[in-house]
């Protein structure tokens, strides 16, 4: 049996937020807690796979938002990551550098979305909840 996830303590869900600059990420961390969803912050791609796989147990996210252009481990390659270890997790790229061979070669990797930033806020709310209602865990997949 399969129902979507609800975040604990009534969020809307988790979502983990990849973008090398804090100008971006901010306003998209307000803009998704202010109408319920818990919101973890990455600067690149190695922090975010650092801050997916730290402690015992994977921390359980219900989307990805991931950039294109960052340092160290890059959202294509962090891309390539998320969709081999956690394909369940819906992952939807934000990038200031629109390319429509790379969305095209992104959607063929499984990505749900693909937005150019600036992105609106009617726009982010709308593909987060789309985002977030795709991601499908088992139902009694832990036990207590």
């Amino acid at each position: 049996m399969e129902q979507a996830y609800e975040g604990m303590n009534g969020r809307l869900g988790r979502v983990l937020v990849v973008d090398d600059e804090v100008q971006v990420r901010k306003p998209i961390h307000l803009t998704l807690s202010r109408v319920g969803y818990e919101v973890i912050e990455a600067e690149d791609g190695e922090q975010a796979i650092r801050t997916l796989n730290s402690g015992d147990n994977p921390l359980m996210v219900d989307a990805i938002l991931c950039d294109i252009r960052m340092p160290k481990i890059n959202g294509n390659e962090a891309i390539v990551y998320f969709r081999s270890q956690y394909p369940g997790v819906p992952v939807v790229v934000m990038t200031g550098y629109p390319d429509v061979e790379l969305a095209v070669s992104l959607m063929k990797q499984g990505v749900l979305d693909y937005l150019v930033k600036p992105v609106s806020r009617e726009e982010l709310l709308t593909v987060v909840r789309k985002a977030v209602d795709q991601h499908v865990v088992f139902k009694d997949q832990f036990t207590v």
